[in-house]
């Protein structure tokens, strides 16, 4: 007879999760596996909430396993290590991003891009080795392979820090992978929410110049005064959009929502490339004769490996990128996600678990 979450795995652990696609978070026992030779188990202390989310708790996308505890962007302190374990012990803070295992053989594991392996597990919402669903960050314990584990430095607070497992993988990855990391380089974001301000702050931090592209106009002073945008263009004024025709050597595209590719491509100089880490529900045109004509790409991205991850960590912490958060307990996370929802946050929610979280084993 199969078992249930409560009872599959010896650790008994307490988390809140979404019974069904209504989406509606509550108090949820389950259990996570006793600590293994190659293992670390944190005490959560902090978990950003993450658009995705929203998305996977309504089975927006139709592939959620229900019961869903969310989460994947996991900061706690280390309270376990198995005896194989070498780089973290007790006390350590940590982090755990998206992916809590990977093949380790095939040739982007190889590469440290365990974000392409096919045979990657997801932190949640995926199915473990040992054919049981993992479960997320909304949770009072973690227990994760070493090797995707991060170290969390000194200097890099938790609760402002944790939407960097998600959001700021996902948009220093791509700008370092297609070189939009040089100083003096001239960089549009497209979209002010969470993706977008982290995006601003580390072009800012590799000393490019920065112009935030919206389509709401009430964005500019946030963008420029608060995030230190160089300057700002209101995509719905066609003068402001034409006037800088050829100006960006790239575009971080963050929007989800659909919209046309062609006046950005506009943007970007000859050579110059249009980065999507948005994923619209529905299809892009793409405008061929401006890519081929300009020799521009149209490029996307999506996370990072575990070795650029804890690279960007690093570098986060070293240049104060730090994202803008509203920290809320666990009992205000349906209503934080109504907020999300409706893009009633700036710019992202994380959940003090550590001390609104109440064990009910």
């Amino acid at each position: 007879m199969e078992k249930s979450p409560e009872n599959e795995h010896p650790v008994k652990a307490f988390g809140w999760a979404a019974m069904d696609q209504s989406g509606t978070l509550s108090p949820f026992n389950f259990s996570r596996r006793a600590t293994g030779d190659c293992d670390v188990q944190l005490k959560v202390l902090f978990c950003g909430i993450c658009h995705s989310d929203l998305h996977m708790i309504k089975s927006d996308w139709g592939f959620t396993n229900f019961p869903l505890v969310p989460g994947h962007e996991i900061v706690g302190v280390v309270t376990e290590v198995g005896k194989n374990v070498k780089k973290f012990k007790p006390g350590d803070k940590a982090g755990v991003g998206c992916l809590v295992q990977s093949c380790r053989e095939c040739e982007s594991c190889k590469e440290d891009l365990e974000n392409h392996c096919p045979g990657q597990i997801l932190t949640y919402n995926s199915r473990d080795r040992d054919g049981t669903i993992t479960y997320g960050g909304y949770s009072d314990i973690m227990v994760c392979d070493e090797h995707f584990v991060l170290h969390w430095p000194h200097n890099l607070p938790p609760d402002v820090g944790a939407p960097l497992l998600c959001a700021g993988i996902t948009t220093y990855s791509p700008m370092r992978y297609f070189g939009l990391d040089k100083p003096g380089m001239h960089i549009g974001v497209v979209g002010l929410g969470g993706l977008g301000h982290v995006a601003v702050k580390f072009a800012k931090a590799f000393g490019c110049q920065v112009t935030v592209i919206s389509s709401n106009i009430s964005k500019k002073e946030e963008a420029v005064q608060v995030l230190g945008a160089d300057s700002f263009l209101f995509s719905c004024d066609k003068d402001q959009m034409q006037a800088a025709e050829g100006t960006l050597d790239g575009i971080i595209d963050t929007v989800s929502a659909v919209h046309s590719l062609e006046p950005l491509l506009n943007l970007v100089k000859h050579h110059g490339k249009l980065i999507m880490v948005g994923v619209p529900s529905q299809k892009l045109d793409l405008p061929i004769l401006q890519i081929v004509s300009g020799r521009k790409v149209v490029a996307g991205s999506c996370i990072g490996g575990l070795k650029e991850t804890q690279e960007m960590i690093y570098f986060a912490a070293k240049h104060r990128v730090l994202p803008k958060v509203e920290v809320i307990p666990i009992d205000y996370v349906n209503i934080a996600m109504e907020r999300l929802a409706r893009s009633d946050i700036k710019y992202r929610f994380v959940i003090d678990i550590a001390k609104s979280m109440r064990p009910a084993y």
